[in-house]
């Protein structure tokens, strides 16, 4: 597995991640927690040695795997988590209304985004319980809101770097002028953002630059997260699929059958490259996603080992520039139905 820089922290990190949103079981119709502890171990052992995690992520129930499965492997391993999106307060912006299985105009728990210092300080002691460990690797802002001056927000993270409870900084969801920001006050050292083939507003020319040329320049790691669009472009997404009650892909805009039908005739012009890499669909579209500019990790979201081992290997290949060049090719003036 090849590894690359999490920015300028010392630390690398491999081009794939294990995303354990799912593992969290909240919107994805729950999870088993030997089948995930299982899948973190195969993560290791297939030399994935980024996690990423968040307290949102099944309202703790992920980082608490995470730190049940890492206890005894921790220095094989990299932890990032974040901060930003919380239930026990009202300050910041109201994020959303959920119930136990996913967000509900009606639902009982609101979550807000609030990035102040005395929330993100309580949030770091929170997740270090959870994760049963002294110190998170990458510690990142989950959103961005507009009511705690992101000075402050990056002061407080700064005193965590120095108390040694955090090692690198990063935000998620955030634009260029964010993230300058916050490098005003120190050394940002990711940006996590959604990215796949159906999703690149982050490659996007902007005035003065996009994110992936302002991260380039000032050498902060882009972790692209759904790079599989929550299993879509994985091939295992038929249009004769029936997700269960509480999977947010039952009733997901993307998820239609009409869109479906659309993604398996795209993947299937991806075939013949596939076959020229003896790998699945799925594994070569993580394979595209990493050999896009600018992009140096893929979040790839796993429950089980096997799911392990198919991303594993989507880290492994490399494309050619022709494989490439077929591939988006295939992918101009292609669209969902939305």
């Amino acid at each position: 597995m090849r590894t690359r820089p999490l920015g300028s922290s010392g630390i690398q990190a491999s081009v794939i991640a294990m995303g354990t949103w799912a593992i969290g079981g909240w919107m994805w119709g729950g999870s088993d927690e030997d089948d995930a502890i299982r899948a973190i171990h195969a993560a290791l052992d297939r030399g994935i040695n980024l996690f990423d995690t968040a307290p949102i992520y099944g309202f703790g129930h992920s980082e608490l795997l995470v730190g049940k499965a890492l206890k005894d492997r921790r220095d094989k391993a990299i932890i990032a988590t974040k901060c930003g999106m919380v239930c026990n307060t009202r300050a910041g912006e109201l994020k959303m209304r959920s119930t136990a299985s996913g967000p509900s105009e009606h639902g009982h728990v609101e979550v807000y985004i609030y990035n102040h210092p005395e929330s993100i300080r309580r949030e770091v002691e929170d997740s270090l319980a959870r994760l049963q460990t002294d110190r998170i690797d990458l510690y990142q802002t989950h959103w961005q809101e507009g009511v705690t001056p992101i000075e402050e927000t990056m002061g407080a993270l700064m005193r965590l770097k120095e108390q040694g409870k955090i090692r690198a900084i990063g935000v998620c969801n955030a634009s260029v002028a964010q993230m300058q920001r916050y490098r005003s006050v120190g050394p940002l050292d990711s940006d996590q953002e959604k990215y796949s083939m159906l999703d690149r507003k982050l490659d996007a020319e902007q005035a003065p630059q996009s994110q992936a040329q302002w991260c380039s320049k000032n050498n902060a790691a882009i972790l692209a997260y759904s790079p599989l669009v929550l299993g879509l472009l994985t091939g295992a997404a038929t249009p004769d699929r029936v997700y269960a009650e509480g999977d947010l892909r039952r009733t997901h805009k993307r998820f239609t059958v009409e869109n479906r039908t659309r993604i398996q005739a795209l993947l299937a012009r991806f075939q013949p490259i596939a076959a020229r890499h003896s790998c699945t669909l799925g594994q070569l579209v993580i394979a595209w996603t990493i050999a896009q500019p600018g992009i140096t990790h893929a979040l790839v979201g796993a429950r089980t080992q096997a799911q392990i081992a198919e991303n594993a290997k989507g880290g492994e290949i490399t494309l050619s520039q022709k494989d490439l060049h077929e591939m988006n090719e295939a992918l101009k003036g292609f669209e969902l139905v939305m």
